[in-house]
């Protein structure tokens, strides 16, 4: 199950040290333990959502979806974001 998480919520798990994902961190993150927390983010939600049923299918049982994306971000997290 992808859980979803709000934008505040995230800022406190990378506040406590989360790595955001980009392209060059994928070969890494298949190789990880399948209970690694890994949270998606683009920029409503929805692709972000499909990358984390990627991660599911591929065995990943600790997954999160910013819920509305960096646009949620921007507006309950840090304004200076631009929205877009």
């Amino acid at each position: 199950m992808i859980q979803q998480l709000s934008a505040p919520e995230l800022k406190a798990m990378i506040d406590s040290g989360a790595r955001l994902l980009d392209q060059a961190y994928h070969d890494h993150l298949v190789s990880l333990d399948r209970n690694t927390t890994i949270v998606f983010e683009c920029h409503h939600g929805i692709r972000s959502q499909s990358a984390a049923e990627y991660c599911l299918g591929l065995g990943f049982r600790n997954l999160f979806n910013l819920r509305g994306g960096i646009d949620a971000w921007s507006q309950l997290v840090d304004p200076s974001v631009p929205r877009y």
